[in-house]
């Protein structure tokens, strides 16, 4: 009879295998913290800001509090139409703040690139920092990430930081989106890559040498990207230029989306695209890309209808314990991620919502592909603009 109910529960043993990668994400190694706290070159700190009103007094502020020296910093208002640029403006007047007037988007490039290049036009340090307007520095980070560029004998310093999730959908979503994240782009991994289908950088926080970003081609090399800053990191690799990815949770955080619909909007534009130039060189893999990415999603949605099923139908009766078993694995493993994450750990019992608006989102940008591309009040149609 126990031989019997232990059969009944085999079904449910695959929702073990998630927690085998528990460990691996737990190992928060190389960490910017550890890194040496370094001064004396002028770093240009960057910031492409479009319609950014409501984020970007936080990081202009934070920004000016570093305890680096020397740096200066540029917002780049890319023609926002927003109060953007009168915010920057209201600061007091500090010699190392400067507001950059965006030129038009010229054909063949996307908005985040275009801002980015003309921040390095103006920008006057040996040392680049590119970051975004929905990150907050801590006075710390860009000592020590100056550090780690020269201690580790590298072109460019990526990190993982703090994402900060406070709305409902934020705290059910992007756990989901993240753990396929980091389960693949690993910084450990990253820093021993070889193939370009294993680097990756973090456009919320890109430090180079300016020489460096210059055989890379700058961000004029991925114009038509939109996951530019996974596109950089592989011409950075592909020219033979060292990465260095770190996490950063105690020096740097975001808030990537502060809405349902701005996570929509913004997930749509960058899974699919994103996801297929993780594969630059593997078609085989890049184009079943969409597929891994629904089997992802579907992989959690399983236990939950096979319960509903069982409930409905007697017939289905018989899955009900492993179901239940799955289920309920899959409620700790989430609940596990939630508090990896510093979201309440009760959102974990959310993961079905989670995954299934996740699977939303895929299918969503998987329908629009290249064809249709949205972001901050433009939409990109032109197919010299593609992913």
């Amino acid at each position: 009879m126990r031989l019997h109910h232990a059969a009944e529960l085999l079904p449910a043993v695959p929702w073990l295998l998630p927690f085998l990668t528990l460990p691996r994400l737990s190992r928060r190694t190389p960490n910017l913290s550890d890194a040496p706290a370094r001064s004396g070159q002028l770093v240009s700190v960057i910031i492409p800001a479009r319609n950014e009103a409501a984020m970007i007094a936080g990081v202009v502020r934070s920004v000016l509090e570093t305890s680096y020296s020397p740096f200066e910093l540029l917002v780049v208002d890319d023609r926002s139409s927003d109060g953007t640029a009168a915010i920057v403006e209201s600061f007091p007047p500090d010699p190392r703040l400067r507001l950059v007037r965006g030129e038009e988007l010229p054909e063949g490039w996307y908005g985040k690139p275009w801002a980015c290049f003309q921040g390095y036009r103006h920008a006057r340090g040996e040392l680049l920092l590119f970051t975004d307007a929905d990150t907050r520095h801590q006075p710390a980070l860009l000592g020590q990430a100056v550090g780690a560029l020269e201690q580790e004998n590298a072109a460019l310093v990526t990190v993982s930081p703090t994402q900060r999730c406070e709305t409902f959908w934020e705290r059910l979503v992007m756990p989901q989106i993240w753990f396929l994240l980091a389960l693949r782009y690993h910084p450990r991994t990253v820093n021993r890559a070889r193939r370009a289908s294993d680097v990756i950088a973090n456009g919320q926080f890109i430090l180079t040498s300016r020489s460096a970003y210059e055989v890379a081609g700058t961000h004029a090399a991925v114009r038509h990207e939109v996951a530019e800053d996974l596109a950089l990191a592989q011409t950075y690799l592909a020219k033979g230029l060292k990465l260095h990815f770190a996490f950063a949770e105690r020096l740097m955080e975001t808030r990537m989306y502060q809405s349902l619909d701005h996570l929509i909007e913004g997930w749509s534009k960058n899974i699919y695209l994103g996801g297929r130039r993780s594969f630059p060189d593997e078609p085989l893999r890049r184009a079943l890309v969409p597929v891994m990415l629904v089997l992802a999603m579907l992989f959690w949605l399983v236990p939950s209808a096979a319960l509903i099923g069982a409930a409905v139908d007697s017939a289905l009766g018989q899955l009900a314990p492993a179901a239940l078993a799955a289920t309920g694995l899959s409620a700790l493993f989430w609940m596990l991620i939630s508090y990896g994450m510093r979201i309440p750990v009760l959102y974990g019992l959310g993961y079905p919502m989670g995954a299934l608006m996740a699977l939303y989102i895929i299918l969503r940008s998987t329908w629009r592909g290249g064809r249709k591309v949205e972001w901050r009040g433009r939409v990109y149609k032109d197919k010299s603009v593609s992913g």
